[in-house]
């Protein structure tokens, strides 16, 4: 018996020993897993990472190497994202796809492409809805494309970045405003638990002059772009002088993100915590969302700071752009019905009020994230998404705004703007000159910073010259053609000469024309040439040929139209010619003396113009278009009051306007719209406007416009063009503006 006791007091003594190291090791995984559910990554990669030392159970360790992963994920640290998700699926190898997707992220972000094309495939398989994995897996059988514009760019790492996050700047009066983490003013420092770093407030350069200061030479490999190029990238040494705190209004104690300005400088949108007149407010699941606010400024102070109407407290918004006519404001949110984590939307400002958001859609969203949007003077977007294929983290794309649209096919902008890491907020101009963009590539030292970039001249010169005399010669127009479409026209200078900066991995044709010369034309590619101070000659014969030039507009608004298909075919021998027109929406044909030529304008969602032209002119051919969803006014369409019945004078100005459109355009169908001032009940003005938009359509079908092109719509007072609506004391002038009948081209072919 007495021998027994010892073998008992083991068992009890392994028995504690055991049961109390697997109560410590829950207590350290509890406490682990607290810190992961509060977002504080950082320092639940502490406790997991000291967890896995010392606990190897298959079914707990599953469940820490995805967390610690993720974790490693979310402060974008991707060398242990990359070793940490490595174990995981290979201990692990049918854990969730998923997993799959964030392992070949992790290795592109650390410039492994052909092991993350590996595990894209893999991904891609295990998810074949998700576009993700087959996009990835294609583009990274050849990275050349990302690369082709690695030398047009010169770009400088600033000194206004701090060893914390700088990012987004924005211009403002000369200066830029930028979001900062840095943790300059005060005793009491507030810090985020996600990664440990200072809250975010915005933070001013008054003068973008300031950012030019002493420069050393660093390579692009220093700044992230390692196998991009070996060009210089310029880094500035000095420092600059003391950053202004933008607004101790604005800034509070919690995030004060992204910007974006009306254009008087007067009005701000700013993205901010749910935090709003000292009070903080969270989502059902306990977490602080971003929202928009507004604030006007008053006195060189910002004031009236509202949230925007369409934010909520379950879901974020963020990341304002409003685009040049301040009419549209494109932003970033993860709300309900989007297509991945956070999509871009755009909303309509009219009149001070805000319209419901709309997801721009499949072409700009992914099932990724795409965020910091911004939108150029010509309405192009440029925004970051980790979706779309690129060199890893986010990268930078731009979609071209056309005819009322973006285009469907978003390009990636290569480097050295987009680097293996995180690169987004980008501004620029209408050419991508210049501008700025922020980065988390090598050469920042902490953190997120911003750079600026210069788009740099890679010369050619053509000459031009008699053919007979070989003497040069002057005012010879130079149609540059890119890729097969014509670029802005210009002129040779005394001596012959005009030059221009390549685009790299193009296609070019310089057509010369000059009246009482035959046309000829020369060509070049950047896509098998250095061009290097590369000089061309052209010479031209002299002829009897005229040179027919013209420029299409659109017929409502005047401007030029580029991407028209304008075909030259003479009626003779039916010989044809084709190019199409640029932004400048200009053409130029030869052509013979005394021939008869007809002249073909068509674009999708354009109705096709067809004009004989007998002789060349000196002065430059106008063709106009009109396009699908234009709205035109028709002037002199008068009422009498309370009447809808067509009056003699009105029905004179449809004979002489709309009649001959829709005469010469059989197949466009259109809406006549009718609108009212806004005396009378709401009601009333409806039903009259109705009756006056079914009266137009009347006299047109009764002089032979089939009704199926036709379709009558009244809108009553619901659409004035000013601000005289229900309580705005009026002139008969202003109700009279609002008394009017338009029609919209619904379809044209």
């Amino acid at each position: 018996m007495n021998n027994q006791i010892p073998k008992i007091r083991l068992l009890l003594f392994v028995f504690f020993i055991f049961t109390f190291g697997n109560l410590y090791a829950q207590t350290k995984l509890k406490a682990a897993n607290y810190q992961f559910e509060k977002l504080s990554y950082l320092e639940a990669i502490r406790q997991y990472e000291d967890f896995l030392k010392e606990n190897k159970d298959p079914k707990v360790k599953l469940e820490v190497l995805k967390k610690l992963a993720f974790s490693y994920r979310k402060i974008q640290d991707t060398r242990n994202a990359e070793r940490v998700f490595s174990n995981l699926i290979k201990d692990f190898p049918d854990v969730e796809s998923e997993q799959y997707l964030y392992y070949a992220q992790a290795l592109a972000s650390n410039q492994k492409y052909r092991e993350s094309q590996k595990y894209y495939s893999l991904y891609g398989e295990k998810q074949k809805a998700d576009l993700r994995g087959k996009r990835f897996t294609i583009s990274y059988m050849d990275m050349s494309h990302f690369y082709r514009d690695s030398s047009s760019y010169k770009v400088e790492y600033l000194s206004i970045n701090s060893r914390q996050a700088d990012f987004s700047p924005m211009y403002y009066n000369g200066g830029l405003v930028f979001s900062s983490a840095r943790d300059e003013a005060g005793i009491i420092k507030r810090v985020f638990g996600w990664n440990q770093t200072p809250f975010l407030n915005l933070y001013f350069v008054p003068d973008t002059a300031l950012l030019s200061s002493k420069m050393g030479l660093q390579s692009a490999a220093a700044l992230g772009g390692m196998s991009a190029s070996n060009n210089e990238i310029l880094v500035q040494e000095s420092p600059l002088s003391k950053i202004e705190d933008f607004s101790r209004i604005l800034n509070t104690k919690y995030h004060e993100g992204p910007v974006s300005f009306f254009k008087d400088g007067k009005k701000i949108i700013f993205s901010r915590n749910n935090y709003n007149k000292g009070r903080a407010r969270e989502s059902k699941d306990g977490t602080n969302r971003l929202k928009l606010y507004s604030a006007n400024l008053n006195k060189e102070s910002w004031s009236e700071v509202k949230e925007l109407p369409f934010n909520n407290d379950e879901f974020s918004c963020g990341h304002p752009a409003l685009n040049a006519d301040n009419t549209k404001m494109y932003f970033v949110s993860d709300m309900p019905g989007g297509f991945g984590g956070t999509d871009i939307y755009v909303v309509e400002y009219n009149n001070g009020k805000w319209g419901k958001p709309v997801n721009v859609g499949r072409e700009i969203n992914t099932e990724g994230n795409e965020m910091f949007p911004f939108v150029d003077e010509n309405d192009n977007l440029y925004f970051a998404s980790d979706g779309h294929e690129g060199l890893g983290g986010l990268d930078i794309f731009f979609a071209e705004y056309k005819d009322g649209k973006f285009s469907e096919n978003v390009v990636n902008v290569g480097a050295p703007l987009n680097s293996e890491k995180d690169d987004f907020g980008l501004i620029t101009d209408g050419g991508r000159n210049s501008g700025y963009f922020s980065s988390n590539r090598k050469k920042g030292i902490h953190d997120d910073n911003i750079y600026s970039f210069k788009k740099e001249c890679h010369p050619l010169n053509i000459v031009v010259y008699d053919a007979l005399t070989k003497l040069p010669l002057a005012d010879v127009d130079i149609r540059s053609v890119i890729n097969g479409e014509n670029q802005e026209l210009k002129m040779t200078n005394s001596e012959g000469l005009m030059s221009i900066c390549l685009q790299s991995l193009s296609e070019y044709e310089f057509k010369a024309i000059k009246e009482g010369y035959l046309m000829n034309a020369i060509t070049f590619s950047t896509r098998s040439n250095t061009a290097q101070n590369t000089t061309l000659a052209i010479y031209l014969e002299k002829s009897n040929t005229s040179v027919l030039k013209g420029i299409v507009k659109s017929e409502v608004n005047q401007k030029p139209i580029a991407g028209v298909q304008v075909t030259l075919e003479n009626q003779k021998d039916k010989t044809r010619q084709t190019v199409i027109t640029g932004e400048d929406g200009g053409y130029e044909f030869a052509v013979k003396p005394d021939t008869e030529n007809k002249l073909i304008a068509e674009k999708d969602d354009y109705a096709t113009n067809n004009e004989v032209i007998k002789s060349a002119s000196p002065l430059p051919n106008v063709q106009k278009m009109y396009a699908k969803g234009d709205v035109i006014r028709l002037k002199n369409i008068y009422y009498d009051r309370d009447k809808f019945f067509i009056r003699t004078d009105a029905a004179h100005e449809l004979a002489m306007t709309i009649l001959p459109i829709l005469q010469k355009y059989p197949s466009m169908k259109v809406e006549i719209r009718s609108h009212t001032d806004s005396r009378s009940s709401a009601s009333y003005n409806l039903e009259l406007s109705q009756k006056r938009a079914k009266a137009v359509v009347d006299f047109l079908v009764e002089n032979g416009i089939d009704t199926s092109r036709l379709m009558a719509r009244g809108y009553g007072e619901t659409e004035p063009i000013n601000e005289c609506v229900d309580g705005v004391s009026c002139s008969e002038e202003q109700h009279q503006e609002n008394r009017r009948t338009e029609f919209k081209i619904l379809s044209v072919k």
